[in-house]
């Protein structure tokens, strides 16, 4: 069974993988694993996801790859995002950011103390 005949087996109903083996050593791990969200999309999502990445976010790529339209991309993408949890990648700065920043004179005590003010 490949991860495309799981994909099917689950129809995007919610699953926990109970038993990891690596293939080289023959460890096996069991335990509650939650699959990462990708796996969990449908195999057309995961296709069109791993296309978009071969295309490198391209989206003029993906209309050709595919033959639609732009709209169309954008709303494929679009859904699939709202599926999808992100990492934050702007997280708000700690108390230690606001230090180091001090200490290497990005901001003054004044500004430091403000900022460490906010963050309560």
């Amino acid at each position: 069974m490949d991860w495309q005949d799981l994909t099917d087996l689950t129809q995007g109903r919610e699953f926990v993988v109970e038993r990891v083996r690596l293939v080289d050593s023959g460890v096996a791990v069991e335990g509650q694993f939650e699959p990462p969200q990708l796996f969990q999309l449908s195999v057309d999502d995961q296709v069109f996801v791993s296309a978009f990445v071969l295309a490198h976010g391209s989206i003029k790529d993906m209309e050709r790859i595919f033959g639609v339209s732009y709209p169309t991309i954008k709303s494929r993408l679009n859904r699939i995002a709202e599926v999808l949890d992100f990492v934050d990648t702007d997280p708000p700065p700690t108390n230690a950011d606001v230090v180091d920043r001090l200490r290497l004179g990005e901001i003054s005590a004044e500004e430091a103390l403000a900022e460490l003010e906010r963050l309560r």
